[in-house]
């Protein structure tokens, strides 16, 4: 497997484009986009568990209940949720993607992004899907990429060639999120394309299992979004022998899945709303797997424990009560517990308790951007890995004045 460039757009048969329809004010911010496959591509997406859902997610469950879709359109600046036309108004823009590219509206994921409970107007998308269309091209994932960012810092986007039955396959996918992030079994908005030929249930299958590992272990704030979804398009074009049950080639498609999911985790988690730091929580030894992601979760939740981070505190105890009332299955008079950074690692706690360490030692290692935290259990064989970033003022700043 091999990074390479190209986003949603690195796959055979693939374009996209990003464009200012005017949905936001600012007009130097993108606010569309448009990703399109030449061929018809199996589908499959996952979605908030939050019992307010915004339209376009209903819209989209609808359109993929026969496995297949053809585009995806999504606007940021609003997030069309909570409005009495919200229905309404996503089908009117699957409508217009027929109108404009010829896919039927049957065919299209819909998504939308930003401020909850604002009326979203079709008549800035109607007016700029001409152009939005019209600047569909093979290099057009950065457009994309940059049209569903709302608070985000910088562009999340990805891709990766492998191999499946002697052919070459490509995987890529955007991605935007930075606050309201908590998924429950999915999170954020986040689009991968792929020409590799898998069937929808197979699709459908692999994406279910990968976020138990990938989307669903970042939390900024403990805030689940009303519109997070996660799809992915599937079209075949690479033509490897279709993956219609487990083995080998199927195996190869997650483990490739998983590096752009795993990729898209890291970025969001590191551009966390007033983030300085990614905090990447790791749990070895516990119970089972599902022990060490409720742990690996409950760390990286942990809004003290947080804070610490931002003030390079090596405040082990927060680690160790958010262990403790986790939930989980686990002896926490056997757990040991390190901080590591590209400044060096040190030893906190040992077998539940406290051990000397040089606190000026501890103050260098968390000031650099990318912290370790290393928990090893002696249980059993559960692993898990969970991301996210410290807690600073700037994000109180930013949601303060959210809105407006």
């Amino acid at each position: 497997m091999e990074q390479i460039k190209g986003g949603v757009c690195a796959a055979k048969g693939f374009k996209a484009f990003g464009i200012h329809a005017g949905i936001r004010k600012n007009k130097d911010k993108k606010d569309l986009a448009l990703i399109v496959s030449e061929t018809k591509a199996a589908a499959a997406a996952t979605y908030t568990q939050n019992l307010v859902k915004g339209a376009p997610l209903c819209v989209t469950k609808e359109n993929l209940k026969d496995g297949y879709a053809q585009a995806i359109i999504c606007n940021s600046g609003n997030a069309n949720t909570c409005n009495a036309n919200g229905i309404e108004i996503a089908e009117a823009m699957c409508n217009l993607v027929e109108k404009h590219t010829g896919i039927s509206k049957t065919d299209v994921v819909v998504a939308s992004t930003g401020v909850i409970g604002q009326p979203l107007d079709i008549t800035p998308i109607e007016s700029a899907m001409q152009s939005l269309a019209s600047g569909l091209n093979p290099d057009g994932s950065n457009d994309a990429a940059e049209a569903i960012m709302t608070t985000d810092a910088k562009k999340k986007e990805i891709a990766f060639s492998f191999e499946i039955g002697g052919k070459l396959c490509k995987i890529g996918g955007i991605a935007k999120g930075s606050g309201m992030i908590h998924p429950n079994t999915a999170t954020m908005l986040v689009f991968v394309t792929t020409d590799a030929s898998i069937t929808p249930e197979m699709l459908q299958k692999a994406l279910s299992a990968d976020i138990l590992d990938s989307f669903n272990m970042i939390s900024i704030d403990g805030d689940t979004s009303t519109n997070d979804m996660v799809s992915v398009l599937a079209n075949g074009m690479a033509e490897n022998p279709i993956i219609d049950r487990t083995g080998e080639d199927f195996d190869a498609f997650c483990k490739a899945l998983s590096a752009v999911t795993t990729y898209l985790c890291r970025q969001i988690a590191k551009d966390g709303e007033g983030a300085t730091k990614l905090l990447e929580s790791r749990v070895r030894g516990a119970i089972d797997k599902e022990n060490a992601r409720i742990i690996a979760k409950s760390v990286i939740c942990s809004s003290l424990f947080k804070a610490a981070m931002f003030g390079a505190d090596a405040n082990w105890g927060r680690i160790l009560c958010a262990i403790g009332y986790s939930g989980a299955k686990c002896d926490i008079n056997h757990v040991d517990v390190s901080l590591a950074s590209t400044a060096g690692k040190i030893d906190v706690c040992k077998n539940g308790s406290g051990v000397d360490f040089d606190e000026d030692e501890a103050k260098k290692i968390l000031t650099e951007d990318e912290i370790i935290i290393d928990i090893t259990f002696r249980e059993g064989s559960g692993e898990a890995r969970s991301w996210g970033c410290d807690l600073t003022y700037d994000y109180v700043k930013i949601n303060g004045d959210y809105r407006t």
